[in-house]
């Protein structure tokens, strides 16, 4: 018997008229074809319903906007809903091919994925229908908004940064909450797309400023990266969301006179803090890279501090004389005392956020006393020395020499990077014009 497609007529080849099926058969003692018909039986009954004889998807198509890179290209393709026997649009697929910078590699990159995808169709893969071998704990592209978000919490707690936790929770918390007040409580998160993203960043641009959208946004981003990561959703798009011009927090340099009147006042006030800062100053470190160090990060023979730097997991870097004066007598304790605390090296039962409070409260004592505002603080002490650093060096280099010197000292990954922060600082300082206008 020939199988019948609908009921009534045979599959037939479109040239010869005949059999495709009886065709196969006439070859089955040469190729083993019983193998064979049962791979095309397969992968036929996987893309139509046979009963109806309707197909039941439509696509994979690459959606490229006719080659505009400024927008984000996807895969998408509709699958039969087998409820309404309708076609319906699922979510789109866009991963790895918005990385591509030019039109041809994102074509032939987006070809590939819209292969990929049919031939995952054509094997059998219903949208519509649970996978038996997958517990429903485990099938976690059925989260709904809520919970996803929690979930990429619950992981980020372990990846992000322990200072930097509490402000990343309360800026996914303020999204979830209004992605309840906004329709999305028992939605899943596939619901969840660039144009809302873009409608929460629009309402936190309208009542603070562009930095917090930015740093909102970047939060949200790195939230999704951990749901794309663990297969809960398809693609992060919130990378594509552009980032605002802002103007961020400056923190104003000391001038000589007011820096040599704040050391000396500590020095008469508050020993321990002044010690602090000078590692801030003398080897340029950020005030919560201090926080971290203990007596084991300590190297007083070879003259080496080791810590855990913003920009990479562990930094090695030299001590300046002037830096290791201090410590060369400093009484060191167990290996694991933390070489500051309240009273001095010591143990210190409290998170990186509280340490590096305690030290901004105890330095806001002394600004009090000044009567500086809130543009001066412990991180004013790095602007501060990184330029008398390069002001000195480029009376003896050219600015190149100047610079490449400079980041094997500051701990900057490259020059562009250095050049940047020295222009956020203003650093660089024309030389007087006068001659020219008189």
């Amino acid at each position: 018997m020939v199988p019948k497609v609908g009921g009534s007529r045979p599959l037939i080849h479109p040239k010869t008229e005949t059999s495709v099926i009886s065709g196969l058969e006439r070859f089955k003692p040469l190729f083993f074809m019983p193998s064979l018909l049962r791979l095309v039986k397969d992968v036929y009954e996987n893309a139509y319903d046979l009963k109806s004889y309707k197909k039941l998807y439509s696509g994979p198509t690459i959606q490229d906007y006719n080659g505009d890179l400024s927008q984000r290209w996807y895969v998408y393709y509709s699958f039969r809903n087998p409820d309404t026997g309708k076609l319906e649009r699922q979510t789109p697929i866009d991963t790895g091919i918005n990385q591509h910078k030019n039109v041809t590699d994102r074509r032939a990159a987006a070809e590939v994925l819209r292969k990929t995808v049919k031939g995952i169709l054509d094997a059998g893969f219903n949208p519509f229908l649970e996978n038996d071998s997958i517990d429903d704990e485990e099938n976690l592209e059925k989260m709904n908004a809520g919970d996803a978000l929690d979930y990429a919490l619950t992981i980020g707690k372990n990846l992000w940064a322990e200072t930097s936790y509490p402000d990343l929770k309360s800026r996914v918390t303020q999204f979830k909450i209004w992605l309840n007040d906004n329709g999305y409580k028992n939605r899943y998160i596939t619901a969840v797309t660039k144009k809302t993203v873009q409608r929460y960043l629009n309402t936190i641009l309208a009542r603070s400023s562009a930095s917090n959208r930015n740093n909102t946004k970047n939060t949200l981003s790195s939230a999704f990266t951990i749901l794309v990561d663990n297969y809960i959703i398809p693609s992060n798009f919130i990378k594509e969301i552009k980032q605002l011009n802002s103007n961020p927090t400056r923190h104003r340099s000391y001038s000589q006179s007011l820096e040599t009147e704040l050391y000396n006042y500590m020095l008469h006030n508050d020993r321990l803090l002044l010690l602090y800062i000078k590692f801030v100053c003398y080897n340029f470190m950020r005030p919560v890279e201090v926080n971290r160090l203990r007596v084991k990060d300590l190297d007083i023979r070879d003259k080496t501090l080791i810590f855990q730097a913003k920009n990479k997991p562990l930094q090695t870097k030299y001590m300046p004389a002037i830096l290791y004066k201090e410590l060369y007598e400093l009484p060191l304790g167990e290996p694991e005392d933390f070489i500051f605390t309240p009273t001095g090296i010591g143990k210190w039962d409290a998170n990186e956020r509280s340490r590096r409070e305690h030290f901004s409260k105890r330095f806001k004592q002394v600004k009090d006393v000044f009567g500086l505002g809130e543009d001066y603080g412990i991180y004013s002490f790095r602007h501060t020395f990184i330029t008398k650093l390069y002001n000195a060096l480029i009376t003896k280099r050219t600015p190149d020499d100047a610079m490449n010197h400079m980041l094997t000292i500051t701990g900057h990954a490259t020059q562009s990077a250095l050049k940047k922060y020295l222009r956020t600082t203003d650093t660089f300082k024309p030389e007087d014009w006068s001659e020219y206008l008189e």
